[in-house]
C-alpha cells in the first residue's frame, strides 16, 4: 500500500457522539435508506416492463436510477452500522473501496445527468432531428461513455489517495472515506495533490454543472417559440432536471472547489448528494411528469390483475 503506511484501521466520527442523537439519525438515515430503494426500483420496474424504456429521455432516467441506488449504496449501509456502534472503524482496504466507488458512481450519475440535458437540447432544439441523432446506438454510446468518465475519475482520486502515507493519527472527521479528510491525515506535504483533487473533482464539476445550466437556459429561451401547451410539457421536464442538477452539484461544489481543507458543515452538505437526492430524485421525475405516471399505473395494475387471477 502506501510507503511508511502503520495505519491499518481508521475511526469515523460520524455526526454525533450523543446516543440519543444517533439512535434518531438512525431511524431517519433508514427511513430515507428504504425510501430510495422504493422511489427508483419502482421507476426501473416501471421503465424496464413499459414502451418507455424504447425512449431515450427513460433510458437515461432508468441509469440514473441504478446508479442512484449503487451510489448512496456505498455510504449509507456503513453510515446506519456506525450508528448503532460505539467505535466506527473502518479498515484501510475498506476505506480506499469505498473511495473508488463512492467516486465511480457518483461520476457516472453526474456525466448522466449532461446526457439527460443532452436529451432535452436535442428533443426541444432539434424535433425534426432527435429520432436520428439520439438513436439507441447513439444512446448505448452515451451511457458508455458515461461509466467511462466515472471509472476515470475515480480512478483518479484512488491514485492520488493510495500512496499517501498513513503515520500517525487516524480519525476521519466525517462518516465516510473521502478525499479531502483523508489527505489531512496524510504525514506528508499534499498541497500539490489538493489541487490535483481540485482539478479532478472540483472542476469537473463546476465545468458540467455551468454546461448544464447553459444548456437548460438555451433550452428555456427556444421555448419562446413555442404554444402554450407544448411550453408548459417541456419546462415540466427541464424543472425536474434542473432541481435534480442543483440539489447533486451545489453542496459538491462548496466542498470540492475549494483548497484542501475541511469545514463540519461538510458532513450535512454531503447529505445531500449521497442521501437527499437519491431520495428526491424518483418523486421529481415521477409526480410531474405524467407519461411516468401512467407507465407506472399501468405496470402496477396489470401486475394486481395478474395476481388476482
Amino acid at each position: 500500500m502506501g510507503k511508511n503506511n502503520n495505519v491499518t484501521v481508521f475511526i469515523l466520527l460520524g455526526f454525533s457522539q450523543s446516543k440519543n442523537i444517533e439512535i434518531f439519525f438512525f431511524a431517519l438515515f433508514l427511513f430515507c435508506y428504504i425510501s430510495i430503494w422504493i422511489g427508483n426500483l419502482l421507476i426501473i420496474i416501471s421503465i424496464t416492463c413499459s414502451h418507455l424504456i424504447n425512449q431515450p429521455m427513460y433510458l437515461f432516467l432508468n441509469y440514473l436510477s441504478v446508479s442512484d441506488l449503487c451510489y448512496t449504496s456505498t455510504v449509507t449501509p456503513k453510515l446506519m452500522t456506525d450508528l448503532l456502534t460505539e467505535m466506527k472503524t473502518i479498515s484501510y482496504n475498506t476505506c480506499m473501496t469505498q473511495l473508488f466507488s463512492t467516486h465511480f458512481f457518483g461520476g457516472i450519475e453526474i456525466f448522466i445527468l449532461t446526457g439527460m440535458a443532452y436529451d432535452r437540447y436535442v428533443a426541444i432544439c432539434k424535433p425534426l432531428h432527435y429520432t436520428v441523432i439520439m438513436s439507441r446506438h447513439r444512446c448505448n454510446t452515451i451511457i458508455l461513455a458515461c461509466c467511462t468518465g466515472g471509472f476515470i475519475h475515480s480512478a483518479s482520486q484512488f491514485l492520488l489517495t493510495i500512496f499517501l502515507p498513513f503515520c500517525g493519527p487516524n480519525v476521519i472527521d466525517h462518516y465516510f472515506c473521502d478525499v479531502y479528510p483523508l489527505l489531512k491525515l496524510a504525514c506528508t506535504n499534499t498541497h500539490i495533490i489538493g489541487i490535483l483533487v481540485i482539478v479532478n473533482s472540483g472542476l469537473i464539476a463546476l465545468v458540467t454543472f455551468l454546461v448544464l445550466m447553459l444548456s437548460y437556459f438555451y433550452i428555456l429561451y427556444t421555448l419562446r417559440a413555442y404554444s402554450v401547451e407544448s411550453r408548459n410539457k417541456a419546462l415540466s421536464t427541464c424543472s425536474s432536471h434542473i432541481t435534480v442538477v442543483v440539489l447533486f452539484f451545489v453542496p459538491a461544489l462548496f466542498i470540492y472547489i475549494r483548497p484542501d481543507t475541511t469545514f463540519p458543515e461538510d458532513k450535512v452538505l454531503a447529505l445531500f448528494y449521497t442521501i437527499i437526492a437519491p431520495m428526491f430524485n424518483p418523486l421529481i421525475y415521477t409526480l410531474r411528469n405524467m407519461e411516468m405516471k401512467n407507465a407506472m399505473r399501468k405496470v402496477w395494475c396489470h401486475q394486481m390483475l395478474l395476481e388476482g387471477k
